[in-house]
């Protein structure tokens, strides 16, 4: 599909708004909202520390106020951490390193160790774009860690939403992203050229009072709904209490308390070298599947079952 004709399903500019609005926010306020970004970069900071190799020049795609820049540096596995974001400035984070669109990365080929991304990739229009951007931009053996929000991540808001604009208004109109599953986001790291790619998913369920607490993060996060196919109108509020309601009915616990679920999703991969681990070609295998049957059921004194 040519660029042009690529449907744009997030609204960038609103994106990079609405980021700007909350990040000032969160530089005067306690920063609660911050929990699932912490909960990522430290996540990604983990998985660093466990690589036996060190990784001179990094990458951080998409900022965030340095959660994960801090992390990198943590793991003692980084010499220096470049931060890259869609703001000018982020008044929240002293010495912001460069203006960078995590959708169109602006690095020359091989000239990065390691690109590390916490929730932003999945805000991106042309994801398997960006991989292959992201894969160019790194040396041989160099390595691409990410997380981001996948699979049934806020499926209760959704129901929530389109349950109550049906019943209310007749029809519904999108108010919650598209999450790509996790075996999907895998095969776009195949697709983009990485080495030993691997794509899993780790479940968060956070608990609210009621709906409303729950935008308001979102809020606080800069999440808010930016899809480019939104309705521009604002619910009614009685929509809104209804939505409200339809939640706690289908998605509370007996206490009372609704459940929120972020499926945040951790990709890995590598930039291709002749040092890795490369698959057996087929047929080159050193023993056949009978004569591993055959050797079994003799240590068991039976008879091997036949393999035709």
């Amino acid at each position: 599909m040519a660029e042009s004709e690529r449907p744009e399903i997030f609204d960038r500019r609103l994106l990079a708004l609405r980021r700007a609005r909350a990040l000032a926010r969160l530089a005067t306020s306690s920063g609660d909202a911050d929990f699932l970004l912490a909960h990522a970069a430290a996540d990604l900071g983990e998985r660093l520390a466990a690589v036996s190799r060190d990784f001179p020049l990094a990458l951080d795609l998409g900022g965030h106020r340095g959660h994960v820049s801090t992390a990198l540096a943590a793991s003692g596995r980084v010499g220096t951490v470049l931060r890259a974001d869609l703001l000018v400035e982020d008044r929240a984070v002293p010495g912001a390193a460069l203006v960078a669109d995590d959708a169109v990365p602006p690095f020359a080929d091989a000239s990065l160790d390691l690109v590390a991304s916490a929730l932003s990739l999945h805000l991106v229009n042309d994801l398997p774009g960006a991989l292959i951007q992201i894969r160019r931009a790194l040396r041989p053996d160099g390595l691409f860690l990410a997380n981001l929000l996948g699979g049934d991540t806020l499926f209760e808001l959704k129901d929530a939403f389109l349950l109550a604009e049906l019943e209310t208004l007749g029809g519904a109109t999108p108010r919650v992203a598209p999450f790509a599953d996790t075996r999907a986001l895998g095969a776009l790291l195949q697709r983009a050229g990485f080495a030993l790619p691997v794509a899993d998913v780790d479940r968060l369920t956070v608990r609210y009072g009621d709906m409303f607490a729950l935008m308001r993060d979102l809020r606080a996060m800069g999440a808010a709904n930016m899809l480019t196919d939104r309705s521009r109108k604002p619910l009614p509020r009685a929509t809104l209490a209804r939505a409200a309601q339809i939640y706690g009915e289908r998605h509370a616990d007996p206490d009372g308390r609704i459940r929120a679920t972020f499926d945040l999703v951790s990709l890995s991969g590598w930039a291709p070298h002749e040092s890795q681990q490369k698959p057996l070609k087929p047929g080159s295998a050193k023993a056949s599947l009978a004569d591993a049957l055959s050797a079994i059921e003799a240590e068991r004194g039976g008879k091997a079952p036949r393999s035709d």
